[in-house]
């Protein structure tokens, strides 16, 4: 009666290789000679391999199904290696360390890498957003193969070596036993086919280098070191398969006015001690055009006046940052003989008291008198 090899993996007859895989290393992990020495064990063994040599072979496995014995006719014992056999060393080995055994032939086509350019933009395009053209230099589907790798008229041909299944075997003698190992093809490194007439234009890659431009939209808010994603824009797999993406990253150049925190934007502004000490209104060019900042009397060097909702616009939410415009008060170092005059005045009428940002009666004339004479009126 011949075996039911079904039976001895305890799998159903419409299993899966995947599910006949798993109960063939479920049970050597339980019954390889190793772990357990006792002999009927040994004999079970023999038997678990012996179905998962036809099962997991598609043509062995036919020949069963229709009632054949295709270790018979492959004139071997257990395991088609003999009585001692052991079955495939790769199969031992993934039952015992989880390794996975990749069977068949490989694809040609495969995924395209991704590739990354930077972008340089400006402040203003960084602060609200902008679309710009860029040329990129990537692996595109060859036109004269279609991504097949083969030249015009000629194609791929089945490997006579591995007869298409990418892969040779070897049978070799162990402590276990006769082992069969597998390796991929030689001639045809795994594929299956082989291209006896490669594409003259991409000597059988399926793909060539190109040049073309892409436009980009960059959203506002974009900072150094932001990367824009654009789906299968990058290089195409070998075998004319899929783009892989291209990642755009930001550049923001440097600005003549303004420095850049976060969100927030940054600027100095300089005026003479009188303007600061009277008040005035100093006229700054924003990135929303020109605007007046008021400098207000008995101002500081130091200090700032923000300017709410002039800056970068958030990228994630809606509002945009601050513009804080830092005041510089600038000191004469030389003095005509009525600047210090009218210095020396201020001082006295002042008590050489430290100034409080208030003027005394007489005072503001004075201070006024002294910006005529520091602006040489």
């Amino acid at each position: 009666m011949a075996t039911d090899y079904y039976a001895v993996l305890g799998v159903r007859r419409d299993a899966s290789q995947e599910e006949i895989k798993k109960a063939f290393r479920r049970l050597a992990r339980e019954l390889h000679p190793d772990v357990n020495p006792d002999p009927k064990t040994q004999e079970r063994f023999k038997e678990i391999n012996a179905a998962y040599e036809v099962l997991s072979d598609p043509q062995k496995k036919q020949v069963y199904d229709l009632g054949g014995d295709p270790l018979s006719q492959a004139g071997g014992g257990a395991g088609g290696f003999g009585a001692g056999g052991f079955g495939n060393f790769s199969d031992i080995m993934d039952a015992f360390f989880g390794t996975a055994s990749q069977r068949g032939p490989r694809s040609r086509t495969r995924r395209g890498q991704d590739a990354m350019i930077r972008l340089d933009v400006e402040l203003d395009e960084a602060a609200f957003g902008t679309t710009k053209d860029i040329q990129v230099d990537t692996a595109v589907v060859c036109k004269t193969c279609n991504g097949e790798g083969a030249a015009p008229g000629t194609s791929a041909q089945t490997c006579d070596m591995c007869r298409g299944r990418g892969e040779v075997s070897q049978v070799t003698r162990s402590f276990l036993g006769q082992v069969m190992t597998s390796r991929p093809c030689p001639q045809c490194q795994g594929f299956g086919t082989v291209v006896p007439n490669p594409c003259p234009e991409c000597a059988g890659d399926g793909r060539v280098r190109s040049r073309r431009t892409l436009t980009v939209k960059i959203p506002a808010g974009v900072d150094n070191g932001t990367r824009i994603q654009l789906a299968g824009e990058g290089e195409v797999g070998p075998g004319g398969g899929p783009a892989g993406d291209l990642y755009v990253e930001i550049h923001e150049l440097p600005h003549s006015t303004f420095q850049r925190r976060g969100d927030d934007l940054h600027c100095t502004v300089t005026i003479p001690m009188t303007a600061a000490a009277l008040g005035t209104k100093v006229p700054l060019e924003t990135l929303d055009g020109l605007e007046e900042v008021d400098i207000r009397p008995g101002t500081q060097s130091g200090q700032s006046i923000p300017l709410h909702g002039r800056g970068v616009t958030h990228l994630r939410g809606g509002g945009r940052g601050d513009l804080i415009v830092h005041v510089e008060v600038t000191t004469p170092t030389k003095l005509d003989p009525e600047q210090e005059r009218l210095l020396r005045e201020l001082s006295k009428l002042r008590g050489e008291e430290r100034p409080t940002g208030q003027f005394q009666p007489g005072q503001q004339g004075l201070f006024s008198r002294l910006k005529d004479a520091f602006n040489g009126r």
